[in-house]
């Protein structure tokens, strides 16, 4: 028990060192704020030494030397204020700059991630990383550092003057140092386990409010709110139940840590009274040592009270260095393309095993495609056609064979130059809150032309809805094109992809979303802008790929069937059942 203690301990400070080490390239600033502390906590010593000199003035009341203890005292709240400015200011921007940059890699840490990652961890949890986790660091980083350096810099000036004043009463003082520590070091461990458990329940939170609010039709429709609301009562429950744990443990500690210092204060000044009958201690003395006494109770308070602050920081910090010490999305390829593929693609043996599954989603695939033609991928659910053409872009690593384009494994590529060869039309469209300019010249596409954006809505057959919009291309969509009919978002997700003008084209149930006068619109679009592509259509409407080259139909992960829509009706085998199904009764 005492091993794992002790390493937990050394392991929390390697997170909080580590967090710390974000401090240095801010060390100007954070030089400018300790010179701040240090007059602040020479003000403290200065303030108790005056009371000796106030106990003289009481004795003899002259003029000059009432204006000369007057003159001290407020010189010394002055060079005090200065020090409390520049002690606080520039630590706090030397805090807020490492939360800062803590924020910024985590988030680009996370956009780097591989997609298995996003696989296992839910929204909420990654939600939560960003905003209450990193808040928690906040904590620790900027209110704690502060208190640590202002009032640990007061308590090391007021021991030195106690020091200075009566070493033997100071020993006294010091002496229950040891149970300070037992009980800071007892009440840490409870601090980083309540805290751990507090950022899970507040990701289950998260959690639960997106996924409400997201599909707060369906709740309504199917009658779940009862089952909603008891569903975010227990999650906030549980989260109410860890933080009173926390609390709990903080009011148990803190002012149990006040009452050995006053234990401390009350052996010391009753000593003190046996010295000043005895006559071995002057009035003023007694003053003097009496003041510094009472005001190091007040920093050590404030110390303890920072361990409940400093402790979630540093759980906080684990979680957030969990994601950025793991592995990224791999990128060993080393050459780019200085000019578009022809889009020539080779599939050898492909297989892909998912994390944690027995059997594979993709199983030993091998087939090719020649430039410029259009395959269909088609099949039950969980056949295995999205996993399949999410190995193309390198979503997904295949377990074993590859995939060539141009003659060439795509793993040689680096991922930003292979991905510059495609172009993703999914079934879930993805907009983001900006204009429809915005999310038509998306990311690398933002430096094209308006002629050029417009050329992209007609094909995709948006531009007859975009220019009824009350400002065009200049309308704000919000959160993920909620202005927006489900097929109005589709035809500007393939917009999107027409502007790139990639060799390769994927297509993932791209037409689902459409009514059927849109489907029409599209379809006929679709086919002009897959003339000199390669394209991969995967379709559960067998309608919509009737003119594609060729189709190729799924099974358990294998390609069970492979022609054109003719010869596999004739054929009459999984693709003719597939077809008769849908209609069958037309």
């Amino acid at each position: 028990m005492k091993t794992e203690s002790t390493a937990e301990t050394r392991s929390a400070y390697r997170v909080y060192t580590r967090l710390l080490s974000y401090v240095w390239p801010h060390r100007v600033a954070f030089g400018v704020s300790v010179i701040g502390f240090a007059l602040f906590a020479s003000s403290q010593p200065a303030m108790a030494h005056l009371m000796g000199l106030v106990e003289k003035t009481l004795r003899e009341p002259t003029q000059s030397a009432i204006f000369l203890l007057i003159s001290l005292l407020m010189g010394t709240f002055f060079y005090r204020g200065i020090g409390t400015f520049l002690g606080k200011y520039f630590l706090a921007r030397v805090a807020r700059n490492v939360v800062h940059s803590l924020r910024t890699q985590l988030f680009n840490k996370m956009t780097r991630l591989p997609s298995s990652y996003y696989d296992g961890e839910s929204s909420g949890r990654l939600i939560s990383r960003v905003i209450f986790d990193v808040d928690q660091v906040t904590g620790a980083s900027t209110r704690a550092l502060t208190t640590f350096a202002q009032e640990g810099m007061t308590v090391i000036g007021l021991m030195a003057y106690l020091m200075y004043l009566d070493l033997t009463l100071t020993l006294v003082f010091i002496a229950i140092t040891p149970l300070m520590v037992a009980v800071v070091g007892l009440s840490s461990r409870f601090f980083r386990r309540y805290s751990r458990r507090v950022q899970q329940s507040v990701g289950d939170v998260t959690q639960v409010t997106n996924e409400t609010v997201q599909g707060y039709r369906e709740v309504r429709s199917f009658g779940a709110l009862e089952h909603e609301q008891k569903r975010f009562a227990e999650v906030s429950e549980k989260n109410c139940n860890q933080a009173l744990k926390f609390d709990l443990t903080n009011a148990i500690s803190v002012p149990l840590s006040q009452q050995i210092v006053s234990v401390g204060l009350g052996v010391m000044v009753y000593i003190m009274f046996l010295r000043v009958q005895g006559g071995s201690m002057t009035a003023a003395e007694f003053l003097q040592f009496m003041t510094a006494a009472s005001l190091i109770a007040k920093p050590i308070r404030s110390l303890a009270d920072i361990n409940a602050q400093i402790q979630k920081g540093i759980a906080a910090a684990e979680s957030i260095f969990l994601v950025l010490d793991g592995p990224e999305e791999p990128d060993n390829g080393a050459r780019t393309l200085d000019v578009p593929a022809r889009g020539d693609m080779e599939f050898d043996q492909l297989t892909l095993t998912y994390d944690g599954a027995v059997t594979p989603s993709v199983d030993a695939v091998t087939f090719t495609v020649t430039a410029g033609t259009s395959v269909a991928i088609v099949g039950k659910s969980g056949s295995g056609k999205t996993s399949l053409v999410n190995m193309i872009p390198r979503f997904y690593e295949p377990v074993s064979g590859c995939i060539r384009l141009d003659g060439e494994d795509i793993r040689e590529l680096t991922l930003a130059s292979l991905r510059e060869q495609i172009a993703i039309v999914g079934q879930k469209v993805t907009l983001f809150n900006g204009t429809v300019r915005d999310n038509i010249a998306y990311g690398a596409l933002r430096h094209c032309t308006d002629e050029q954006v417009r050329a992209a809505a007609h094909a995709a057959h948006a531009d007859e809805f975009i220019e009824k919009l009350e400002q065009g291309y200049d309308t704000w969509l919000g959160e993920n094109g909620v202005l927006l009919s489900g097929g109005q978002r589709q035809r500007i997700a393939i917009a999107r992809a027409i502007l790139k003008n990639a060799p390769v084209l994927i297509l993932d149930e791209a037409t689902s979303a459409l009514d059927t006068g849109s489907e029409r619109h599209i379809q006929a679009a679709m086919e002009e802008v897959m003339k000199g592509r390669t394209t991969f259509v995967i379709a559960h409407r067998l309608s919509t790929i009737e003119r594609v080259d060729r189709i190729l139909v799924m099974d358990g992960g294998r390609i069970v069937e492979d022609g054109s829509h003719r010869e596999l009706l004739a054929k009459g085998g999984v693709y003719a059942t597939l077809y008769q199904m849908q209609f069958g009764e037309e």
